[in-house]
């Protein structure tokens, strides 16, 4: 009986690998970002724009300087806005997501009804009622306190239902194996529960820290020199709106690339696990 003989294949050209190394996905992928780089400022170039004025306001915008009252100013105070924002929004949702998942009836419903109400109601008027209301009862918040408890209270209710939907995404199985091997409730939260959530909370609390990013510049109605504050004020002053306004869309726009790069990092820590091994 002959032995089978596969058909001869033809020969593999030695550039093609190479062309392959040289145009794989991440280059391509930076190449398509270039084209839309270009094709982006190519339409803002079209403008008639006066970079005189762009360059003279840019540090003021990025919070190079000081306010006259000495605090923080543009993307600086925008960061600082979002970043105590971001850890009073994320305490907030995670305490509200597991008041959701317990057994106390009062707990849940203190917990729904907060979520609720801030997700069902304007964060432009929660800031005015925080920022106007409060003063009434004897509580006179500053405007960037009034901005930070506005922003933690709306977004801690978006983060709750995040929180609690990631947690209950969590297998069954993976808590019996647990309790199975003697761990205690807690234990089994914190460390099988938990941190297989957060591959799933991950991407949307992200998404949500992007918006509250954005989102600060309503606090600009109180008077609070931040990014889109000081772009209107310098727009009227020198009557060349689209240079400020350009300017603003592209610091939020850097900033958010920056929570961007975060994410993907927190995801390839909490992905470690489910990264298929050949």
């Amino acid at each position: 009986m002959t032995a089978y003989t596969p058909p001869p294949q033809p020969p593999q050209s030695v550039a093609a690998p190479l062309l392959k190394r040289l145009l794989g996905f991440r280059t391509r992928l930076y190449l398509t970002w270039a084209a839309l780089l270009v094709l982006f400022a190519s339409f803002f170039l079209s403008f008639d724009l006066k970079f005189s004025i762009i360059l003279d306001k840019l540090p003021n915008l990025l919070g190079l300087h000081l306010s006259p009252s000495g605090f923080l100013q543009g993307a600086a105070l925008t960061l600082f806005l979002c970043a105590c924002s971001i850890v009073a929004s994320s305490l907030l949702g995670f305490i509200t997501a597991l008041a959701r998942l317990s057994s106390s009836a009062v707990a849940f419903g203190i917990a729904s009804f907060y979520a609720s109400f801030f997700r069902g109601t304007p964060l432009l008027i929660q800031i005015l009622l925080i920022y106007l209301g409060l003063p009434q009862l004897g509580v006179v918040p500053g405007a960037i306190t009034a901005g930070i408890i506005a922003l933690s209270l709306n977004y801690g209710a978006y983060l709750s239902e995040i929180f609690r939907a990631g947690i209950l995404g969590v297998p069954q199985g993976q808590r019996q194996a647990a309790l199975a091997l003697g761990m205690s409730d807690s234990a089994i939260f914190w460390q099988v529960t938990l941190p297989q959530a957060m591959r799933t909370i991950i991407p949307p609390a992200t998404n949500q820290f992007i918006s509250m990013l954005k989102d600060s510049s309503l606090i600009s109605v109180m008077g609070v020199w931040e990014v889109m504050f000081l772009a209107q004020s310098y727009g009227r002053s020198s009557y060349r709106y689209i240079e400020m306004l350009s300017t603003a869309a592209l610091i939020y726009w850097l900033l958010s690339i920056g929570l961007e790069l975060i994410q993907a990092r927190m995801e390839r820590h909490y992905g470690k696990g489910y990264v298929q091994r050949g």
